[in-house]
């Protein structure tokens, strides 16, 4: 049997066409994010990725609002706060839906140049990382009121009468514009703040990561991470929470009411009025705020749903854990487990430095593990809690403008880039304010209708790894740690092992342990409901929401992520198993299918 040579270079996405039905869907997103025809020599030479770890759906037109303003951002603090030396930004593009990226290069004959500046102002925050992340934490929480305040009304009738005799001279419309304004506003500047800490996490265990490696060769980049775990991430809160009300509820004799409802209503309202009852009630309340606000998603798209908005989701949660609490279940993470095994394995590698080499070996570990919780915690006050509060508020928006018959479907501003909701905006208040029927009624209805058809079109179709041709070393930092992207995982993608074992997938061994299982191919939360105890999780990508299942999977394999990628983290965190950026897991591994997940190897073997 003879195998084609392997392709040296993914399709260019000016050849890739659109799937049919989606004709157009290039009018749907900014200019500045869709591949220019003019400028096709240029975008060819670049080498890009799906980003599917963070934008694994596509975008409506509203949602491109998260990737335009982490994109932005994350290059920013890169290429124009710290001045990091080996890494600039990462370009963007949507195609087809999708997100891709394509990491932006520091020439070489720059970098020395760079470092000077890049030793003062990350030393800065490196020596002053407690008090001014207690700084940050203050002006993200008064961002997050400050829009959480932010209400959209119809527009009165009449002005108040109050407003007239109090010479207030403007309607409420100002208001509303104002406000919505403001709302991009506050998003935007939790943004900026998301990555103000987070890339000098990164950058601290890359420094311990690059420092382990030439100390000691042949060091696994899993003894490395594993130096860092057993942290206190309040990404990991939520779930917490959930398993304290579990064990809660058996301790007060509770577990009965659990098991005979299927909604949180129908077992609070069984709870409500016996002294145990309602003493459960009062610390499942004391939890929901903040740690409720919290997505089965992850953040990124108007769709995602809020345990606070959908009570059903961490009840869910909790019967589940109850049962498992009842039958005596270790439900929390084994962190006491972890220090030690993170002490052990920093213990024998110390054990062989001395003097300069023991001193900086030390230094760099202890800056890695100080910093090192934030690389989680960012997601929980940004991703989770400012974007929930935010798409909450596009929603009653949406809502509004809905019921003024501007559209059909209560959520359909999401088919409106945030942009065109402005002059929208004005329209309402205009008609309103002549005495007229708005236009919007008679123009948005049947836009969106036609909107609606191509990102279903688009949809359909499954969004290409990559474009154009890899460069011959991927060595960039960030691409490997965050996106698991690495020279051989590109090769593998581009058909270079296909022949050697089809049953066969490497990635990276992103947390130790052999399993062997039952997989469970999950490409939506919704689908999370059906996973069995014990069952292998197989997945595009995982959002760090998705701690609950953690309890109840032997194993994890992902399409995409490195060993800082949420799912890394998260599993060696749990002490599970897990194999990351396998490239075509997902499509390749089927539900019900027996596998053999080696994390130490970076392995997945179908076995049947």
């Amino acid at each position: 049997m003879t195998h084609d040579a392997p392709r040296k270079s993914f399709p260019s996405p000016y050849d890739l066409q659109a799937p049919a039905g989606a004709e157009g869907w290039q009018e749907l997103y900014p200019y500045n994010l869709v591949f220019q025809d003019n400028l096709r020599e240029k975008e060819d030479q670049k080498f890009w990725f799906c980003d599917s770890q963070h934008w694994p759906n596509v975008f409506k037109p509203f949602e491109v609002i998260g990737v335009e303003f982490a994109s932005r951002c994350l290059g920013a603090y890169n290429t124009r706060h710290y001045i990091i030396p080996p890494a600039n930004g990462i370009d963007y593009r949507i195609h087809n839906g999708y997100n891709y990226f394509s990491p932006v290069a520091v020439d070489p004959s720059l970098i020395a140049d760079r470092v000077p500046h890049f030793m003062e102002r990350a030393g800065h925050y490196f020596q002053n990382w407690e008090s001014l992340l207690a700084n940050w934490k203050t002006v993200v929480l008064a961002n997050i009121a400050e829009m959480d305040a932010i209400n959209f009304e119809k527009l009165p009738d009449m002005v108040p009468l109050d407003d007239v005799t109090g010479g207030l001279g403007m309607d409420p419309s100002v208001k509303m514009f104002e406000d919505y304004d403001r709302l991009i506003q506050l998003a935007y500047r939790n943004w900026e703040r998301h990555f103000e800490f987070l890339n000098l996490g990164y950058v601290a265990y890359l420094d311990f990561f690059g420092f382990c490696k030439q100390t000691f060769p042949g060091i696994p980049d899993l003894a490395i991470a594993k130096m860092v775990m057993g942290v206190d991430s309040v990404l990991f809160r939520p779930d917490d929470e959930l398993k304290n009300l579990a064990a809660l509820a058996v301790k007060l004799e509770l577990t009965g009411v659990f098991a005979a409802h299927t909604s949180a209503d129908g077992v609070l309202g069984a709870l409500a009025g016996s002294a145990a009852g309602d003493e459960w009630i009062a610390a499942w309340k004391a939890a929901q705020e903040p740690w409720f606000n919290y997505t089965s998603g992850n953040g990124f798209y108007g769709s995602d749903v809020y345990w606070c908005d959908s009570l059903d989701l961490p009840m869910g949660y909790i019967q589940d854990y109850v049962v498992r609490a009842a039958r005596g279940e270790q439900l929390h993470r084994p962190k006491d487990a972890l220090i030690v095994e993170r002490d052990r394995i920093a213990g024998e590698y110390a054990e062989v430095l001395d003097g300069e080499a023991l001193e900086t070996f030390q230094g760099k570990l202890g800056l890695a593990r100080v910093v090192y919780p934030y690389v989680e915690d960012h997601n929980f006050y940004i991703e989770h809690w400012t974007m929930g509060v935010f798409w909450r508020k596009v929603r009653q928006l949406s809502h509004l403008l809905h019921e003024e018959g501007f559209w059909e479907n209560p959520d359909d501003i999401l088919y409106l880039s945030r942009d065109e909701v402005r002059p929208v905006l004005f329209d309402y208040a205009g008609g309103w304010a002549v005495g007229v029927d708005a236009i919007g009624p008679s123009y948005w209805p049947k836009e969106i209708a036609r909107r609606t058809k191509i990102v279903a079109a688009l949809e359909e179709a499954r969004p290409a790894p990559a474009f154009n041709e890899p460069p011959a070393e991927i060595n960039e930092p960030f691409t490997i740690m965050l996106w698991g992207i690495t020279t051989e995982q590109v090769q593998q993608w581009l058909g270079a092992d296909e022949g050697d074992n089809p049953g066969l997938l490497k990635g990276m061994a992103a947390s130790g342990g052999v399993v062997e299982g039952l997989a469970r191919v999950i490409t939506h939360a919704d689908q999370l409901g059906q996973l069995q105890q014990g069952e292998i999780l197989v997945a595009p990508v995982t959002a760090p929401s998705w701690g609950p299942v953690f309890g109840k999977i032997s194993a994890t394999v992902t399409d995409i992520g490195g060993m800082m990628s949420h799912a890394a983290i998260v599993c060696r965190e749990y002490g599970l198993p897990a194999v990351t950026g396998t490239g075509r897991a997902s499509t390749q591994i089927k539900t019900g299918m027996m596998l053999r997940v080696d994390g130490t190897q970076g392995t997945v073997t179908i076995l049947d």
